[in-house]
């Protein structure tokens, strides 16, 4: 009976055991499907991952030349030191001496030393690579070569970055690049325009590591491709000259344009920045101090009261309704009256009896004063826009639109009627009148051309333009009157200079009351200066000048004396 019990007992233990055996088996087989069959996919590529790597390779970016040819922004290699941690997560003895020879290279100091051993020893821990901040010079890379050359942990990277041969030289039109989320982009000027094409395109390589993290196998993916060069229209021999004559110590800024394909040859805007500050974070101290003075605000593009140089679109609507003969002579006392109040001419004890185009000339404000009482403001609103002022010109960069006024504007912009006194200010280029650099150098173009075209800033822009509705015989006038200008009138400053055609007109632009202005420097006017020149038998060029708070002309005037003196010197010896 005993024995039976204990059989029994024992064939119950017996199916317990094969129970548990077949049921370890059938998880153990089930698992086995599920790696081998189920999940293989996905297993194999986290098994992929633990030693396969997908690396990035940055494109290198395009370059920008001038309409010559010449390089005025491209990639530069330097050198970076970097510190990789193999195998052991702890500095040896041996490695604390070798990153002290090192920190006498690199000229460190005894605190730069330990904060040094601090950042690679945590690198260390973390099994990670760290690279030293500051490039390497030329010297440094030669001495750590020649010292550690085959060293498995210290090795040199060779990285570009964006260089710009010239320094600040046209910065506001080039612009500056900094470090984006993958690669530099673009902030403003043309880096920010053309973008897209100088960036290139990205390759991949796809890497073998070892259990430190080394490559041991790499695999070109897809290769880079560089970015496009980017061709503009300014002239860097141009440029250079401006950048010249245009002291730093004056705010404003300069254009040099072609009247006849409406190509930008140079522009200068004060302030200046150095592109190459923003490759690397900068700090909050040096970020302001850019901001004092508007530095990035291209002032080229900025509108401000025109002054006397809107006198020619005053005299040109005279001109075309009738108001005005050409062979007119004018009588100036020094004052017109309008209102019972007295309107005052630049030159308070008059000038005399005037041609029409002496008028013009000596910039005589009774003149135009008298223009303005029969002048109807929405007519000379009308041929403000024919020229093209109160609106964009069309130019790739950010630009702002100016301001014309009319009867329209006021009432719904200022909720008031339009004065009639305010008719005699915009007829000498104050009250609302507003605008740009870039403006002004298309609408003297216009006058020669009779075409009013849109500016380029890149080679391969189309050329496109629209016609100035203006009669031949106005536009010969004011040609007429722009080179008295600069031969007995407010732009005489401008001495004779062989083999150079120049015509001109001068612009001081108030900004408040000449009160104010007598008392405060910052309320001082604005200074312009446009002219249309040629030298011998080249292509026409326009200049214009415009100098913030400079309280009279003669400060662009004589900018533009040495611009005209230097170029004609460039120009003659280019002609040997």
């Amino acid at each position: 009976m005993q024995d039976a019990f204990d059989a029994e007992n024992i064939n119950r233990k017996l199916w317990v055991l094969y129970f548990v055996l077949f049921f370890s088996f059938a998880v153990i087989i089930y698992r086995l499907v599920y790696l081998q069959l189920l999940n293989n996919e996905e297993l194999l590529i986290r098994s992929h991952k633990n030693f396969l790597r997908l690396a990035t390779i940055l494109p290198d970016r395009g370059d920008i030349v001038d309409c010559k040819g010449t390089v005025i922004a491209t990639n530069k290699p330097f050198y970076v030191l970097s510190w990789k941690s193999v195998y052991k997560k702890v500095l040896t003895y041996d490695q604390v001496l070798e990153l002290q020879r090192v920190a006498a290279i690199l000229e460190l100091s005894k605190s730069e030393e330990q904060e040094l051993l601090a950042h690679i020893s945590r690198a260390s821990k973390l099994q990670q690579i760290y690279s030293f901040s500051k490039p390497l010079t030329s010297k440094q890379v030669h001495m750590i070569k020649e010292i550690f050359p085959a060293h498995e942990n210290i090795f040199i990277q060779t990285l570009y970055q964006r260089y710009y041969p010239y320094s600040t030289v046209a910065s506001h039109l080039i612009g500056y690049v900094a470090k984006g989320a993958e690669n530099v982009e673009g902030k403003i000027g043309l880096e920010k325009l053309c973008n897209d094409s100088l960036k290139g395109s990205a390759g991949t390589i796809l890497k073998s590591i070892d259990s430190a993290g080394s490559a041991i196998q790499t695999t070109l993916l897809r290769q880079s491709l560089h970015g496009n060069s980017v061709v503009a229209t300014v002239d860097m021999n141009l440029q250079l000259i401006s950048e010249q004559v245009f002291l730093h110590e004056f705010i404003g800024a300069m254009i040099i344009f072609d009247p006849h394909t409406g190509a930008v040859k140079a522009l200068v805007s004060r302030p200046t920045f150095d592109p190459t500050v923003f490759l690397n974070p900068i700090a909050q101290k040096a970020w302001d101090a850019l901001q004092v003075k508007d530095t990035f605000v291209n002032r080229a593009l900025v509108p401000y009261p025109p002054g006397s140089i809107f006198k020619l679109v005053t005299m040109c609507a005279a001109l075309e309704t009738g108001i005005i003969e050409p062979d007119s002579s004018w009588h100036c006392k020094g004052y017109t009256v309008f209102g019972k109040r007295k309107y005052f001419c630049a030159r308070r004890r008059g000038h005399g009896t005037l041609s029409l185009k002496e008028a013009v000339a000596y910039s005589c404000n009774t003149l135009f004063f008298e223009i303005a009482k029969k002048l109807d403001i929405d007519v000379l609103a009308d041929y403000a826009k024919r020229f093209g002022f109160g609106q964009k010109t069309g130019f790739l960069l950010y630009e702002q639109h100016g301001l014309v006024p009319n009867r329209n504007w006021k009432r719904e912009i200022k909720g008031q009627p339009w004065w009639p006194g305010e008719t005699l200010s915009a007829a000498i280029g104050q009250t609302f009148l507003l605008a740009s650099p870039l403006q002004v150098a298309c609408f003297i173009g216009s006058i020669f051309t009779k075409k009013l075209y849109r500016p380029r800033i890149l080679e391969n822009e189309p050329i496109s333009s629209r016609d100035v509705d203006i009669q031949d015989s106005t536009l010969h006038f004011l040609k007429k009157s722009m080179k008295s200008v600069v031969r007995r009138g407010t732009g005489k400053g401008i001495p004779a200079i062989k083999d150079l055609q120049i015509y001109a007109k001068t612009s001081t632009a108030q900004i408040s009351s000449l009160k104010k202005a007598e008392f405060n420097k910052n309320y001082s006017e604005h200074g312009w200066f446009a002219a249309y020149f040629t030298y011998k038998d080249q292509a026409p060029l326009v200049l214009v000048l415009l100098v913030e708070k400079a309280g009279t002309s003669r400060v662009p005037i004589s900018i533009a004396k040495q611009f005209f003196l230097r170029y004609r010197s460039f120009m003659h010896r280019s002609d040997k």
